[in-house]
C-alpha cells in the first residue's frame, strides 16, 4: 500500500455554468451534467443529462471537457451522488471530478473507493449556506492505494456483484410490469 493525496493520483476538474440567458450557449450536443442528473441514476455510468451546452457555451464557462472514465462526485447540493463519465462531457460548478493516472490509480477502483468513504469526504465539507467540498480540500484527501492488479481484481469483483444487483433490479422492474398489465385486464 502506498499513501497519496487525491491530487498526486489524478487530475481533478472542477465544473461551470454557462449563462442561462444566452441562448446560443445552449441545446448544443456536449453533454451538461448536473447533481439532480445523477440523483435519478441507476447505473455507475453516465452518457448526458438533461441538458447540453454548445462549444460557444464551453468556451465562454468555467465548464472544461471531462474525459471518458472520469469519476464525478457532487460537492454541494448535496455533497455524494458519484458516476463514471462513459464518454467526454461537462458539468456544472457542483463537481470535483477525477481523472485518474492510470500509473497509480484503476479508476473503477477510484469509484467503489468514494462510495465507501463519501461520509469521511462528506465531513471535510465547509460552508455556512450550504455545506461543499472545495477543490483545496479534496486535493488534500488521502487514500491508501495497493499495486494496480490488486486495484483491478477488487474493481472486477465489485463490478461483477454490481452487475448482478442491475440484472435483480431489471427483473424486478420487469415483475412489476406484469402485474401491473395483469391488474389491467
Amino acid at each position: 500500500m502506498k499513501r497519496y493525496r487525491l491530487e498526486q493520483i489524478g487530475e481533478i476538474i472542477s465544473g461551470g455554468t454557462p449563462p442561462t440567458k444566452i441562448k446560443e450557449y445552449w441545446s448544443g450536443d456536449i453533454p451538461w451534467i448536473t447533481p439532480k442528473d445523477l440523483s435519478k441514476l441507476k447505473t455507475k455510468y453516465i452518457t448526458h443529462g438533461e441538458r447540453n451546452i454548445t462549444k460557444q457555451g464551453l468556451d465562454n464557462s468555467s465548464a472544461k471537457l471531462i474525459p471518458k472514465n472520469t469519476i464525478l462526485l457532487s460537492s454541494r447540493a448535496p455533497i455524494g451522488y458519484i458516476a463514471i463519465a462513459k464518454n467526454t462531457l461537462t458539468t456544472n460548478q457542483g463537481f470535483k471530478s477525477l481523472f485518474c493516472d492510470e500509473t497509480k490509480c484503476y479508476y473503477e477502483y477510484f469509484y467503489y473507493w468514494l462510495n465507501c468513504n463519501i461520509n469521511y469526504i462528506i465531513h471535510r465539507a465547509n460552508g455556512s449556506t450550504f455545506k461543499e467540498i472545495s477543490a483545496k480540500t479534496f486535493k488534500k484527501i488521502e487514500i491508501d492505494l495497493p499495486d494496480l492488479v490488486i486495484q483491478k481484481k477488487i474493481a472486477n469483483i465489485l463490478k461483477k456483484i454490481d452487475e448482478e444487483i442491475e440484472i435483480n433490479y431489471n427483473i424486478n422492474k420487469n415483475i412489476k410490469k406484469i402485474d401491473i398489465q395483469k391488474k389491467r385486464r
